[in-house]
C-alpha cells in the first residue's frame, strides 16, 4: 500500500449534565497522513503512534500528523489523534475493526470513552460500558465555540472533582440529563433548552466564561455548557450567525467559531 490518509473530528462531551457519557463530533478535523518509510522512525512515546500499535505495527512507516484542533481546550484533540492511530492503521492492515471494537483497544489511552466514541463514529453519541449509541446525525442547535487562549490539562480538572455530591445536586442532574437525552434522540430544541445545565462537574470546573454567557445569553441561543473539562465554552444557538457576531463583540481576546455536528466520524 502506498498511503493512508485519514481525518479525525473535533468532539465536546459532557452537553452540561451528560457527565462522561454524550459527546457530538464537531466540523473540525485532525488528519494524518502515512507512507512506507522514508522520513523519521516514528516516535513510540506520540499517542498517535501508540493508537497505531495496538492495531498494527508502525515500525517502517512515515507518519504526518495535521492538527487544526487546539489541544488542552476541551475540543477532543487527544481524542482525535488517538482515533486517527486507530483507523490508519485498519486500513493499512486491512483490517475490519467496528468502532466498538476500536473503542475498547483506544479507551485506556484516552482514559475515558465519551470523547472517543463520539469522534470514532460521528453524529450525537451516548457511550456506556464500551458501548456506543450513536442517537442523532445533527442537532437542531448548532454549537459556537467560544475558545480561550490559555488551557486547562484534563487530569488536573478531573482531579478537582468531589469523591461526593449532594443528592440534591444529583436529583437536578438527573433530571437533565433526562432532558438531554430525550432532546438529542428526538432533535427537539424545546427539551434541549433547558437540559443544558449541570450540578455534577461544572460547579468545580470554575470558569468565569461560562458564568458570564449564561447570565447574559446571546442573540438565537439557547444554552451554554462546559466543553469537556474546559476551558472552551459551547453555545448551543438556533441562530448561529448572530449568536457568533455578538460573542466576537463581547469577547474580542477570545476565538469564537461555530462548529456544526458533523454526521461523519473518524474516516
Amino acid at each position: 500500500m502506498s498511503g493512508v490518509r485519514t481525518r479525525a473530528p473535533a468532539t465536546s462531551a459532557n452537553l452540561g449534565p451528560g457527565f462522561d457519557c454524550a459527546a457530538v463530533a464537531l466540523d473540525l478535523w485532525n488528519e494524518v497522513e502515512v507512507t512506507e518509510g522514508g522520513g523519521e522512525p516514528p516516535d513510540p512515546a506520540h499517542i498517535g503512534i501508540r493508537a497505531f500499535g495496538l492495531v498494527a505495527s508502525p515500525e517502517g512507516l512515515s507518519f504526518t500528523w495535521t492538527d487544526r484542533i487546539p489541544r488542552a481546550r476541551g475540543l477532543g484533540s487527544s481524542a482525535a489523534t488517538i482515533a486517527l492511530g486507530l483507523v490508519a492503521a485498519t486500513k493499512w492492515s486491512g483490517q475490519e475493526l467496528g468502532p466498538e471494537d476500536l473503542l475498547a483497544r483506544g479507551s485506556p489511552l484516552e482514559g475515558h470513552s465519551d470523547n472517543l466514541a463520539a469522534c470514532l463514529a460521528g453524529g450525537v453519541c451516548l457511550t456506556w460500558d464500551g458501548r456506543i449509541a450513536r442517537v442523532a446525525d445533527s442537532l437542531p442547535l448548532t454549537p459556537v465555540a467560544v475558545i480561550p487562549a490559555h488551557r486547562v490539562r484534563t487530569a488536573e480538572a478531573r482531579n478537582a472533582l468531589p469523591v461526593q455530591v449532594a443528592h440534591a445536586d444529583a436529583s437536578f442532574t438527573v433530571a437533565r440529563a433526562a432532558l438531554l437525552g430525550a432532546g438529542l434522540a428526538r432533535g427537539d430544541a424545546r427539551l434541549l433548552a433547558p437540559a443544558f445545565e449541570d450540578r455534577l462537574h461544572e460547579p468545580y470546573r470554575p470558569s468565569p466564561l461560562l458564568d458570564s454567557i449564561r447570565r447574559d445569553l446571546p442573540s438565537g441561543a439557547v444554552g451554554a455548557t462546559l466543553s469537556g473539562s474546559g476551558p472552551t465554552v459551547i453555545v448551543w444557538a438556533e441562530d448561529a450567525g448572530a449568536a457568533a457576531a455578538e460573542l466576537e463583540g463581547r469577547f474580542p481576546g477570545e476565538t469564537v467559531a461555530a462548529l456544526p455536528v458533523s454526521a461523519e466520524g473518524v474516516h
